[in-house]
């Protein structure tokens, strides 16, 4: 049976996981085989929520006696550890653009990976039912990105289908819709070349890790060439140099979603290793008896870090089940082994570690996940990560793209060059306009709440990473401080009502509050304690309607990433499965004041 390897590029929300679905559905049609159901790749309830792939995931298809193996790559930057390694084992890419948006940056970013790998594309040019959509066009736009991105001849000669993977049709013409995507299926047979298979001793590159409570971990890679067979004893070429045997105890194929035990595996076709001890992503399996290791994985850096603690706040243990330094430890390690991206640093204290990623989405999905198993924890304020290279210190640079509104867009302007960063162009789409700036990833920070509060929610984001570049100085951060509890009980309305003109709240009536937890914004620079536990004093006497129902702003509630976008370096995220909090690290008012005055103590 022949194989193709075909690798997914799309940006988020362009409709990639909807695709890959219909192909299998029509894979299974025919085959003659049962109908499975709708969006069955981004099983992750994140991911669904989200709408993003996170982790990238593998399933395969029969169509004309040819095994398509479909790899779904990420669609955000952030998750470039996992992109690396998905390219690795294709031969080819499908590139999903959508017919009104056209190629956006994070497609950019994952392009470029596949051009330099020189893997051939093809493009599918999604959504052409959508209103006012301009097919064409986008050809185009994909022609002059791949063009900037140094595609070779072969890659730039590119075949194209056009349809709407959610009615289930792709074609060479978009303006006559029909009623499958065979077409699609036919073109990967004919333009993706089958695997490239040398002749020698086996090779396999580990690209990907999966776990099993029943069999433990589970190595995941393209069978470079040669043959693995069940019960063979193979050598595993570690990053140290070292080179460990092991014994191959299970074998498997991917068949639709499932993994199904084989025998044999030939070389070309993706499959998955049970049995192996201590591997890691990039390590090779070879020959026992004539190891040769294969080029390991270059991963792109982290450029950010946040501290991990444990919650020592007034309500610690009573929403989580995982609260000791030892869960959040042992949660962190377990995380690493399939989370290449990620790094986690142990400080001085045993309590707190440090972990670096590629943004503060990457970060803040791992801190989601955590807490949805049940895990409370304690998040400080984003950090970038700077290196001195020939003794000048340099900090990640990234490229930033805002679509807006014409009539706002100088707004939009403003408020990035006051966080150093440089506009590269301005290009008007209809009543839009597309701004892309060069900007310091401290600088995004924070910026994406402000943006979508000064442009009323109209302002769309997208960022991606460039490179290292000198330190840009100094940009200012929130200029409002906190408004803190004084002590700890339950939010009083009448409290809340009587201080509504010192701030924005947080916090609602009747909510569980302790001493030193943020619950408001100031209205002016500095932090002001406030007192929210405090009740009327009630005496016999009546003013006439002062005792009519109070109104009351409401409170302001935050998501994870802004939340944690919003802290200050002196703040932490109080994150539980139940809750977000913010707090100050430390909760004593005195104790606050000692640490900005060290001449108090």
């Amino acid at each position: 049976m022949q194989i193709r390897n075909i690798a997914i590029i799309a940006h988020v929300d362009h409709g990639k996981t909807t695709l890959v679905d219909k192909m299998i559905l029509a894979g299974r049609l025919f085959q003659e085989h049962e109908t499975p159901g709708e969006l069955i790749l981004d099983s992750n309830e994140l991911e669904r929520e989200r709408g993003i792939t996170i982790l990238a995931k593998n399933v395969s298809i029969r169509y004309k006696d040819t095994k398509i193996n479909i790899i779904d790559t990420p669609g955000h930057s952030d998750f470039g550890g996992e992109v690396e390694r998905v390219l690795n084992m294709a031969d080819g890419v499908l590139l999903l653009v959508d017919a009104f948006e056209g190629p956006m940056p994070q497609t950019r970013f994952v392009l470029q990976k596949a051009i330099e790998l020189g893997l051939k594309p093809i493009v599918v040019i999604n959504k052409v039912d959508k209103e006012n959509c301009t097919p064409e066009e986008v050809h185009e736009a994909v022609f002059d990105l791949m063009a900037n991105l140094d595609a070779s001849e072969e890659q730039l000669d590119f075949p194209a289908l056009y349809g709407s993977a959610k009615y289930g049709w792709m074609d060479h013409d978009w303006k006559t819709p029909t009623d499958n995507i065979l077409p699609l299926l036919d073109a990967i047979l004919e333009h993706i070349p089958p695997p490239q298979v040398e002749e020698g001793t086996p090779q396999l590159l580990i690209t990907s890790l999966d776990y099993s409570n029943f069999i433990g971990r589970i190595a995941i890679g393209r069978l470079h060439r040669g043959r693995l067979k069940d019960g063979q004893t193979v050598a595993l070429c570690k990053r140290d140099g070292s080179i460990v045997k092991s014994r191959i105890r299970g074998l498997y194929l991917f068949e639709g979603f499932e993994k199904v035990k084989v025998d044999q595996v030939e070389a070309g076709d993706i499959c998955a290793l049970t049995g192996l001890e201590g591997f890691e992503i990039g390590d090779t399996v070879a020959d026992a008896e004539e190891p040769e290791p294969l080029e390991r994985i270059a991963i792109d850096e982290p450029t950010m870090s946040m501290v991990f603690t444990i919650n020592d706040s007034p309500f610690f243990g009573q929403e989580g089940k995982f609260v000791t330094s030892r869960h959040v430890k042992e949660r962190l390690e377990k995380e690493l082994e399939k989370n290449l991206a990620l790094r986690v640093e142990e400080t001085g204290s045993a309590d707190t570690f440090r972990v670096y990623g590629r943004g503060v989405l990457h970060l803040a999905v791992l801190i989601e996940t955590m807490r949805r198993e049940g895990y409370e924890l304690q998040i400080g304020q984003p950090q970038v990560i700077t290196k001195r290279i020939d003794g000048q210190l340099h900090e990640p640079v990234e490229e930033l793209t805002i679509d807006i509104p014409e009539s706002i867009s100088g707004t939009a302007i403003d408020m990035v060059t006051r966080r150093k960063g440089v506009m590269l162009s301005m290009e008007p789409k209809g009543d839009r306009m597309l701004l892309r700036f060069e900007i310091p990833s401290r600088g995004i920070i924070g910026l994406r709440n402000q943006m979508l509060t000064q442009t009323a929610g109209e302002a769309i984001m997208t960022h991606r990473f460039l490179e290292f570049q000198p330190h840009k100085g100094d940009i200012p951060g929130r200029i409002n401080g906190s408004l803190i509890s004084m002590e700890t009980g339950t939010s009083i309305p009448y409290s809340i009502n009587n201080l509504q003109d010192r701030g924005i709240f947080f916090i609602g009536p009747n909510e569980s509050i302790y001493e030193g937890q943020v619950v408001g914004e100031n209205s002016r620079a500095g932090d002001l304690v406030v007192n929210l536990t405090k009740t009327k004093k009630l005496t016999n006497m009546r003013a006439s309607g002062s005792d009519d129902k109070t109104k009351l702003v409401p409170p302001r509630r935050f998501t994870l990433e802004e939340a944690l976008e919003y802290i200050q370096s002196d703040e932490f995220v109080e994150v539980t499965p139940d809750s977000l909090r913010l707090r100050k690290i430390l909760l004593k008012e005195h104790e606050r004041k000692r640490a900005k005055n060290p001449a108090l103590s």
